[in-house]
């Protein structure tokens, strides 16, 4: 890892945001936002950028890959992806015509971040039972590993029709680059490796040292099967603001909403400023503040767990877009800089 080849991205759920007067924007106008986005990560020289897949009311995205089409007509480096796309609830040969097809639209610059997503709706949605949701996600990775070689595929599982010299189409240029998004288990670390896909890992609480041994895990298990190694990455969520201040007077109430509606469903407690506060410090995962202030965090990370990629997850419940805007501007052109040049001195 070096400071020129840790790559920077930014990562959106699409969050149904307000308005300056305080009103709710509509599921349109959100989505239209998240292409202006993209448009903006884009011009300010980001690698990547990743939309979400949800299906409740307060993410407006339920089918990233058509976002990020319009996305890849009004954009021309940056790479373009999902964080994440449910695959348990999905059939693999769709999801890789889908992501095959956003590849030539976009000039090879689709990429696909695989998951089993942190809310379950799209199990009943689509008709899945969640007492398969282990297998669902063991056979549909591995099926999805298969079609990644883009040659007829034979296969047999027990949550889908068999397939016998199955070809796919259409075919991309030079593949599709692929990850597989991990909360933070050994098991699922060690399925990506032996599956051959990057690693992400979603850190959105506690502090980036105490993921280091599924890091060396990854990388032992890749030296074990005699593979390549493969990247990893880190998805956190965080706002850039032109001070501390600024950014977390912004930030704080719009993740209150997010995290109190989410936690009345899971028992969580209010999130509290004083667990904001906690957040933002070395043992927590929030990314939020001056420029200066993110960047430092955000190298000591990388430091830490020899990263290849860093997502800041940039969308939070009710923040509005403007400030979103502000967020990638900052990102781009002041701290993706900084981190540059801090990861040169180390």
């Amino acid at each position: 890892m070096t400071a020129n080849s840790v790559q920077f991205g930014l990562d959106t759920f699409g969050d149904v945001t307000i308005d300056a007067d305080g009103s709710l924007l509509s599921d349109a106008q959100t989505i239209r936002n998240v292409v202006d986005q993209a448009v903006l990560a884009d011009e300010v020289g980001l690698h990547f950028f990743g939309v979400g897949e949800h299906h409740r009311r307060e993410f407006a995205v339920s089918s990233p890959e058509i976002v990020l089409a319009a996305a890849a007509s009004r954009t021309r480096d940056i790479h373009l992806g999902t964080a994440v796309t449910v695959l348990s609830s999905d059939d693999p040969v769709r999801v890789y015509e889908r992501f095959a097809t956003l590849d030539a639209v976009s000039n090879g610059r689709a990429e696909i971040i695989l998951g089993r997503g942190s809310f379950t709706e799209s199990f009943p949605l689509f008709g899945f039972d969640l007492a398969d949701y282990e297998i669902l996600f063991e056979e549909r990775l591995d099926l999805f590993g298969r079609l990644r070689t883009e040659q007829p595929v034979t296969w047999q599982g027990k949550t889908r029709p068999a397939l016998t010299n199955a070809d796919v189409f259409p075919k991309t240029e030079n593949g599709l680059r692929a990850w597989v998004g991990v909360g933070g288990s050994p098991e699922s670390v060690l399925r990506t490796a032996h599956h051959g896909y990057g690693l992400m890992l979603a850190i959105i609480g506690g502090g980036a040292a105490r993921f280091r041994p599924y890091v060396d895990l990854f990388h032992r298990t890749r030296d074990a099967m005699g593979a390549e190694r493969l990247p990893v990455g880190v998805h956190s969520p965080g706002h850039v603001a032109d001070s501390d201040e600024q950014a977390w007077e912004e930030v704080f109430p719009a993740m209150k909403v997010n995290r109190d509606a989410i936690g009345a469903e899971r028992g969580w407690p209010p999130y509290s400023r004083l667990q904001f506060q906690h957040d933002l410090g070395p043992d927590g995962a929030v990314y939020a503040g001056s420029p200066e202030t993110v960047a430092k965090k955000i190298a000591e990370t990388v430091r830490t767990l020899g990263l290849d990629r860093f997502d800041l997850k940039f969308s939070h419940g009710t923040l509005g877009h403007e400030p979103m805007m502000r967020s990638i501007e900052l990102y781009g052109t002041r701290v993706v800089p900084l981190v540059r040049e801090m990861l040169g001195d180390a």
